[in-house]
């Protein structure tokens, strides 16, 4: 989520790299007895969040991330740390997409640090990544969760500009997702790796993939993640069949959804209507619509 000034120069001359750093802490504060979650936050660079939000009353803090120069090329680099204390309960979504532009040899890159707290909840909803042809970018997603920590979130990542038939055909893209001690998930994707993005195995000649989560730093009930696996089960068997999409519990601490499809939209849309499934099966909680899902 940094960029130079001019994405479309890149590949004629060398770019101004930008590197650029946010911090986010969440607390639950009880002494106004208002107890809500209370975000700080500092940053370095083109990046930092609106101010903090509160939809569903004071428990829960919602923040929008603001990345004025909307994409990275190659030598930016990003880091986002994200802390949720003990109790707190923080939602942090983005009003745009993260782009990985044409880059000319130097990685473009960034990474998420996130630690929650016991009993703190996190609720990683962004826009897509978007992987324009001839990038070099790098895209890490790490957690580490206390016993009773839980976090929902969702990846989704768009291999070109079909909409602009703009094909992904040269170039690379290495996703890592990270659950310390419970979930890690690596995929380098390649144009030029045919047998990856075309056969039966890899993406099957789709070009947008996502991953959606609902995790515990300890076991899960059996009863949560049968109730969790039957309810989207049931919202899935409604879906189109041009988005292939599976639901599964890798193991006692989550449940993972997955899903391939020729553009971002329809994943964006199903995994928006699988929020509030999660949301209530895992904290028996509404789940209104962000504003700036709508934007």
């Amino acid at each position: 989520m940094a960029s130079t000034n001019t994405p479309s120069a890149a590949g004629s001359s060398r770019p101004n790299t930008w590197t650029a750093e946010l911090n986010l802490r969440y607390q639950r504060n009880n002494r106004d007895g208002s107890d809500s979650t209370v975000a700080t936050h500092s940053h370095s660079g083109p990046i930092r969040v609106l101010k903090s939000l509160y939809p569903e009353g004071p428990a829960v803090c919602h923040n929008v991330m603001i990345h004025p120069p909307g994409g990275l090329v190659g030598g930016d680099e990003v880091v986002i740390n994200v802390a949720v204390q003990d109790n707190a309960h923080a939602l942090i979504s983005t009003p745009g997409a993260t782009r990985y532009y044409l880059s000319d040899e130097l990685l473009a890159a960034q990474r998420i640090r996130i630690q929650l707290g016991e009993h703190a909840r996190l609720e990683w909803l962004p826009l897509e990544t978007i992987a324009y042809s001839g990038c070099r970018g790098e895209n890490q997603w790490q957690a580490t969760l206390a016993p009773s920590a839980q976090v929902i979130g969702w990846d989704v990542i768009g291999l070109g500009l079909p909409h602009a038939n703009q094909p992904f055909v040269a170039g690379s893209l290495l996703q890592q997702l990270v659950i310390s001690n419970i979930w890690r998930e690596a995929a380098d994707l390649h144009a030029n790796d045919k047998l990856l993005m075309n056969g039966q195995l890899g993406l099957n000649g789709y070009r947008t993939m996502g991953t959606m989560w609902w995790a515990q730093g300890s076991a899960l009930t059996a009863s949560q993640r049968e109730r969790c696996l039957q309810a989207c089960r049931e919202a899935l068997s409604a879906w189109s069949t041009d988005t292939p999409c599976a639901i599964t519990s890798p193991n006692d601490n989550m449940v993972v959804v997955r899903a391939l499809a020729p553009t971002v939209e329809p994943i964006m849309q199903r995994f928006q209507s699988l929020w509030p499934v999660f949301r209530r099966i895992a904290w028996n909680m509404d789940a209104p619509k962000p504003r700036i899902w709508g934007v």
